[in-house]
């Protein structure tokens, strides 16, 4: 049995743009609307289009790059009466860490956003790329990238993002505010991509991955940004919930395990909005470790045995999502 998975760069732009075209042709029932650009497009899921749950679906499926599937569950217990949002992949490290994780800023003059997606392999100007697959780029003719903004871009942005590339290749953005449907549902589906990256920081083995699948509880609607950005995050920190299938010494397992859920940091106890105040609304000013699931559960299939960390926090999800007296 194969016991390990390399990750892998090549073609991610490629299949998320594949995924984004078969949604061509419903386009309208989906809320989103798309303009073009010489340089490429710009796909809007919430800005001034509706959007909504289905179109935050293919926004989650296209920052996956097409390696992962995401979907809507119904409240899984009176403790936690929300719909929850799942992300599934076979291809986790290249899928999340390489694709959907938010680490690209994109700053022009007078703009600003977090930028995810496959985009990020054709850039590869982050440490993660140096670490995973070090001297690669995705090479395909037409990048995909999300933004997290309330702002949508326009020609100055894609160049921005053509330099920095370094060539000619189209971009297609799909923009989506953290406080919108479709936004919001793509937030809360990287559940399994914050597990991973924690294991990273930690320096856990990731080609020992072999699978892995997340739930987290769909927040409340929030009036502001900042409180979209509180609820979206404490959904994962203290409703999120990943299951890894891997393949490893169990020793590693035990050793590693109680460090990875938000439970290990100091700051976790208290909604995300008011550490963020905190820390004068700079995320670099709140501990790392507090950026991963609540509850993070480990399937060993080279030993069979079944490893559980931490576990969900609904008090602080009911602060968080204003619903103390539901």
């Amino acid at each position: 049995m194969k016991d390990s998975q390399s990750p892998f760069i090549m073609g991610l732009n490629a299949r998320a743009l594949n995924h984004l075209q078969r949604a061509y042709p419903r386009l309208d029932t989906l809320g989103v609307t798309r303009t073009e650009f010489d340089e490429g497009s710009v796909w809007d899921f919430g800005v001034r289009s509706k959007g909504g749950i289905e179109a935050g679906i293919l926004l989650g499926e296209v920052c996956l790059a097409g390696l992962g599937h995401i979907g809507i569950l119904p409240p899984q217990t009176d403790s936690l009466p929300f719909p929850e949002i799942c992300v599934g992949s076979d291809h986790p490290i290249s899928a999340c860490l390489l694709s959907q994780y938010a680490g690209w800023a994109i700053q022009p003059e007078n703009y600003f956003a977090m930028g995810s997606g496959p985009m990020r392999a054709a850039y590869a100007g982050e440490k993660v790329f140096d670490e995973l697959t070090p001297g690669q780029r995705d090479k395909g003719s037409e990048m995909v990238g999300v933004l997290e903004t309330n702002q949508l871009p326009g020609e100055p942005v894609l160049q921005w993002i053509q330099g920095k590339v370094g060539n000619s290749k189209k971009i297609h953005l799909l923009v989506a505010p953290t406080k919108s449907i479709a936004g919001g549902v793509q937030i809360v589906a990287r559940s399994l991509e914050t597990a991973l990256h924690k294991l990273h920081t930690l320096h856990y083995p990731l080609t020992t991955v072999l699978s892995g699948y997340g739930t987290a509880p769909f927040p409340t609607p929030a009036k502001g940004t900042l409180d979209a950005i509180g609820r979206t995050n404490d959904a994962i920190l203290y409703g999120g919930r990943v299951f890894l299938w891997v393949h490893t010494e169990d020793e590693l397992i035990a050793e590693i395990g109680p460090k990875i859920p938000s439970g290990a940091s100091a700051m976790y106890g208290r909604p995300f909005a008011e550490i963020l105040k905190e820390a004068g609304g700079d995320f670099y000013k709140v501990d790392p470790l507090l950026f991963s699931p609540a509850e993070v559960v480990f399937y060993n299939l080279a030993s069979g045995r079944t490893f559980r960390f931490g576990q969900r926090n609904p008090l602080v999800l009911m602060r968080s999502f204003d619903l103390t007296g539901f």
